[in-house]
């Protein structure tokens, strides 16, 4: 997993590893957009994701904030995280996915839906594309289709669009959710 992610999934209540979805949901593995397709994020598309984000790191830390993706990852590392991805779809505890070109022959970007540590949200939302697709304004038109898609397709109500909607500044500063009872 990439450290960001072992970061969120170790800070995360132990409510919040449970099932991000009812069980009654049938999580969409796939969207098919204007010029780009979503599939789920792991070993399939590890090279390709691999690639994506190391050609943007600057772009990326940039527009996401933090130190991720570092200098020097490498494939073992990325192997690593393709599976963690994986784990947490199969266990339906988040679920990311590859942006890709329509032909799948390049990934554009990544979507992510994670669960929220923070109260008044459902559900966490972030995305990042590479220079070269937010250059073209692919950045804006993703946002806008995922934003639709979440709430039509999606059993959330209260979205978070960290990075979109709400800074990492305010996302910080939002009281956590409480532990549950044990």
């Amino acid at each position: 997993m990439k450290p960001a992610t072992l970061l969120l999934l170790a800070s995360l209540p132990v409510a919040a590893l449970a099932q991000l979805v009812p069980p009654s949901f049938v999580v969409p593995t796939t969207y098919t957009g204007s010029g780009y397709k979503l599939v789920p994020l792991g070993p399939a598309v590890a090279e390709m994701d691999f690639k994506a984000y190391m050609s943007s790191i600057d772009h990326i830390r940039k527009t996401q904030g933090g130190n991720w993706p570092r200098q020097g990852l490498t494939m073992d590392d990325q192997a690593k995280d393709m599976a963690g991805e994986k784990a947490q779809w199969d266990g339906r505890k988040s679920f990311p996915f590859a942006v890709l070109t329509a032909d799948g022959s390049k990934e554009l970007g990544c979507f992510y839906l994670r669960p929220s540590t923070k109260e008044g949200y459902d559900v966490v939302a972030t995305m990042w594309v590479t220079q070269e697709a937010f250059d073209k304004g692919f950045e804006d038109q993703l946002f806008r289709d995922m934003k639709a898609w979440l709430g039509s397709v999606w059993p959330f109500t209260k979205p978070a669009w960290r990075g979109k909607e709400i800074t990492a500044e305010a996302w910080k500063a939002l009281p956590a959710k409480p532990a549950p009872a044990q």
